[in-house]
């Protein structure tokens, strides 16, 4: 006669005629024996007191907290910051403004009208004999633009010549002015010839000269 196992006691499959599944089941689905460790739950005890820690908590607080935020923020990238507009332009306002300052200085000595910058009149070195003529030469200094000179000649025996006129062309930085003055009669005079520009501005120049027939 078979001995009949108890159920849970050395049941393997295969090794009896009479293994029954039931009692291989009821084997395998035997829950393990409950652990005696009590578990910390995140209630509230009824004395009111906090645990010191609660597992699965969202927020944390403390020192290594502090840290771990500082740590994140050092690692975020910031946004690099918007260039300085205003002083870029300050900077460059003053080279824009000198080599426009420049260029309207080229366009106006090119383009601008003619201006006298100096007037000089060279009398002959030696006394003008009996009968004789004297040249006058008035030098006037230009910038070089074209146009037109006015000018007269006065001489100290209260004559004067009408408004003349030279044209200038456009380069031509001196223009040269003849007087042609001539003494007559026995006599020695100190003459004085004054040359008076009258556009595009006002300059003077004078020379003087002797005549001496005696």
């Amino acid at each position: 006669m078979k001995a009949t196992n108890e159920p849970g006691e050395n049941a393997r499959p295969g090794s009896d005629d009479d293994y029954s599944a039931t009692v291989l089941a009821s084997h395998w689905i035997q829950r393990p024996e409950q652990d005696a460790t009590p578990t910390v739950t995140a209630t509230t005890p009824d004395d009111g007191v906090r645990p010191d820690r609660t597992e699965g908590a969202v927020l944390r607080f403390g020192p290594g907290v502090q840290r771990a935020l500082a740590h994140r923020t050092a690692r975020t990238p910031l946004p690099p910051p918007s260039p300085p507009r205003r002083r870029g332009l300050r900077r460059h306002a003053l080279p824009a403004l000198v080599v426009l300052a420049v260029l309207v200085l080229l366009a106006w000595q090119r383009v601008g009208p003619l201006t006298v910058r100096a007037a000089t009149v060279t009398a002959p070195p030696a006394a003008v004999e009996c009968d004789g003529t004297a040249d006058l030469v008035g030098t006037v200094t230009t910038n070089g633009r074209p146009g037109t000179l006015t000018y007269r000649w006065v001489r100290s025996d209260g004559t004067a010549s009408d408004v003349l006129r030279e044209e200038v062309a456009r380069g031509q930085r001196q223009a040269r002015l003849h007087l042609l003055w001539t003494f007559e009669g026995p006599g020695r005079y100190e003459a004085k010839a004054e040359l008076r520009i009258l556009s595009p501005s006002d300059r003077t120049a004078t020379a003087s000269l002797t005549y001496d027939c005696s």
